[in-house]
């Protein structure tokens, strides 16, 4: 890939709430409405055609990958041997050995990947070098007053880096996950510890080192040749005010906290509706809604690979052995009395350009190792890593979640608004 990639989406957003659309009934919103089989919504944020249009303008990222470069061939010359000198007549001596033959050149070494599908590990791209200190900047300016009951801070993340890493999953173990793409804490890694995460790496996000969260999702291959997408950015939401769970009970997430949503097993379609889907979004910022990655994205447009974490945490354990036990989705309109904490709920948003709709059909997620005539996609998940400041934590949740206020994707409400990434 060549030349610069310009992508429309979140500097000054605004509301993007909106009021519930029949949270308790079997109505399915526009964009992010989907009903669990217990009548929840997984998907909690139903907005109209205008409110995504308004999130989805008013900032630039360019992406300017760097182009191939061919190995030089080393030229080889062949020179003549003279002739033969003329031999004296019977002269007695020894007979050389024969010359050993020539080393066969060595074979091209492989850059794919055994699995499926398969990976040209040489064209894994290379990511953002992030922020080294924090990026904020005293303002004048307030959070929006809250029209619908819903509570926002969003941000906003560059591409950081890709590995076949997983410290939740796969812990000390480097090498050993299928092919994630990284943003935020640039020092991520198989062996990241949370406090490693929260005290170590730059950051790609907007307010530098503030937010050395971790958040990582499977990468999406071009299998024609295995070459590994490139996003343009990620836009993650810490919002309150859905499923009956009151934005006045919000807590902040807990340091160390870390947890997955969606399934990498998964290879079908959610029978009610899930935590993972993909929306095919044009200059307005509206388009369709689909649980697979669309193949009728035309091109110029952006996908956006949506996936919803749990907002109810047990109140004990920063993480469990299935690495979701410890957080629950609300039922029945609040947290489960088996985890009675309600904490922001976060939403990662990956966002792929569309610059050939035709490539669309060979595009798979890295987890995507089920039958490759079932649509592409479903195995969709995303990882969270807690590497927040506290106090930065405290402030949106006081200022922007509680109130509840609109904080857009700049502001933490206390008089300080954050930088980097577009602004």
């Amino acid at each position: 890939m060549g030349g610069c990639i310009s992508l429309i989406a979140v500097a000054a957003m605004s509301a993007c709430g909106g009021a519930q659309n029949g949270a308790d009934g079997p109505q399915v919103s526009a964009y992010r409405g989907q009903l669990r089989i217990d009548g929840s919504r997984f998907g909690s944020d139903p907005r109209s055609a205008a409110e995504i249009s308004e999130e989805t303008h008013s900032m630039h990222i360019t992406v300017s990958p760097a182009g191939d470069t061919a190995a030089p061939t080393a030229a080889v010359e062949l020179v003549a041997a003279p002739p033969a000198a003329p031999q004296s007549p019977p002269v007695t001596a020894p007979v050389p050995p024969p010359a050993a033959a020539p080393a066969p050149p060595p074979a091209p070494k492989t850059t794919m990947t055994a699995s499926f599908p398969s990976i040209d590990t040489a064209r894994i791209p290379t990511g953002s070098q992030g922020y080294a200190s924090e990026m904020l900047a005293a303002t004048d300016e307030k959070p929006s007053a809250s029209g619908d009951g819903i509570g926002a801070f969003r941000t906003v993340c560059d591409f950081s880096h890709m590995a076949f890493d997983d410290p939740i999953v796969y812990p000390g173990q480097p090498g050993k996950s299928h092919l994630h793409v990284f943003f935020g804490n640039t020092g991520t890694n198989a062996n990241s510890t949370a406090t490693s995460i929260a005290t170590t790496g730059n950051s790609t996000c907007r307010g530098g080192t503030i937010n050395r969260s971790a958040y990582w999702a499977p990468a999406i291959i071009d299998t024609r040749d295995g070459t590994p997408i490139t996003p343009l950015s990620m836009i993650i939401y810490y919002k309150t005010g859905y499923n009956g769970v009151k934005p006045g009970d919000i807590k902040s997430l807990p340091q160390g906290l870390r947890m997955i949503a969606g399934d990498s097993k998964n290879s079908g379609p959610y029978q009610w509706g899930g935590p993972a889907h993909y929306t095919c979004l044009d200059s307005t910022g509206t388009g369709p809604q689909t649980q697979n990655i669309p193949l009728t994205c035309a091109t110029g447009n952006t996908i956006w690979a949506s996936v919803m974490f749990p907002q109810c945490w047990d109140g004990i354990n920063l993480d469990s052995p299935d690495h979701k036990s410890h957080m629950s989705y609300p039922v029945a309109g609040s947290c489960p009395k088996t985890h009675p904490v309600a904490v922001p709920e976060i939403t990662v948003n990956v966002q792929y350009a569309v610059t050939d709709m035709s490539a669309l059909a060979r595009w798979r997620l890295t987890s995507d190792t089920y039958d490759p005539s079932i649509p592409a996609g479903y195995s969709s998940h995303a990882d969270w890593f807690n590497g927040w400041k506290p106090q930065i934590m405290d402030a949106f949740v006081q200022n922007c979640d509680q109130p509840p206020k609109d904080c857009h994707a700049h502001l933490l409400g206390n008089g300080q608004k954050m930088l980097g990434v577009g602004v």
